[in-house]
């Protein structure tokens, strides 16, 4: 497990999020996770949505079940999974604003609830959920045993948890942890980054059963490709990204530096991208 120089909280990722709103939404879009690839021809929104639509299909969401969608971000990959799926969709995230913006969506089909709500200390009930999916939002859990613990509490017997996690690599070298992992963990507020072993020992602690981990680094990567252009394109087209840069209040800044960090962290195969799919047993 990689661990930052300096401890972060929940409250620092809430803050995160709600200052670099405008970046997210600019540079990520509505889908604030990478995207899946598989021809390359996609755009990047087409690319975030299969990415959604990879996860349904690993879960099996059926009409009228009931999914947790944990770290909702803006809430359009709950809003997917009501609409395409028929899905009712209770999507919880720590940011206000990401929270603000996900309960102004609609859905034609299904139903959706998004709640800003600490997933760590959440109230539902025991066996709330049919399915539950975390997508690149354990990285932010200060315990990530207790994400774990949590989503197996909430699922009925027979539930599905599916997880997209950025990994460390299995034996990273000091260079990459000093100048790749350990920064990206400290500037893009991670209180910790796992390895696959770290994932797949925490969700049997839990008592799930692994059924499957597959890697995507190779088609996701691409993702920080298009946001890093976007981000140099914003700095000579957009005044206020520079302004924000050079900023010394805003807390956050330094995340821009962090887009270099993670594309140079998949192309050194220092950090990896895997989807892990556990079962809680049928009762």
């Amino acid at each position: 497990m990689i661990f930052p120089k300096q401890p972060q909280t929940t409250a620092a990722v809430a803050a995160h999020y709600d200052e670099l709103d405008r970046f997210y939404r600019e540079i990520w879009g509505e889908h604030v996770h990478h995207g899946y690839w598989t021809t390359g021809r996609e755009t990047p929104t087409e690319a975030a949505e299969a990415l959604v639509a990879l996860l349904a299909a690993k879960l099996h969401v059926m009409p009228g079940n009931r999914v947790c969608d944990i770290g909702c971000g803006y809430g359009a990959s709950g809003q997917y999974l009501a609409e395409r799926h028929g899905a009712d969709v209770i999507g919880v995230t720590v940011s206000a604003t990401q929270a603000d913006c996900a309960r102004g969506r609609v859905a034609a089909r299904g139903t959706i609830q998004f709640l800003r709500q600490d997933w760590l200390v959440n109230g539902f009930a025991a066996a709330s959920f049919d399915h539950a999916l975390a997508i690149e939002s354990s990285e932010h859990m200060p315990d990530k045993q207790r994400f774990f613990d949590q989503a197996f509490r909430t699922l009925k017997p027979g539930g599905l948890f599916t997880v997209c996690a950025w990994l460390a690599a299995d034996n990273p070298r000091a260079w990459e942890v000093r100048h790749l992992l350990e920064p990206i963990c400290r500037e893009g507020r991670l209180p910790s980054m796992g390895n696959e072993a770290d994932y797949r020992r925490m969700g049997e602690q839990a008592g799930f059963q692994l059924v499957e981990v597959e890697e995507l680094s190779d088609r996701v990567r691409r993702t920080w490709s298009i946001c890093t252009q976007r981000m140099l394109v914003g700095l000579v087209t957009r005044p206020g990204y520079l302004r924000f840069l050079l900023d010394r209040t805003a807390i956050n800044r330094m995340f821009a530096i962090t887009l270099l960090r993670i594309l140079i962290a998949y192309r050194t195969r220092s950090m990896r991208y895997c989807l892990l799919v556990f079962r809680r047993p049928a009762a």
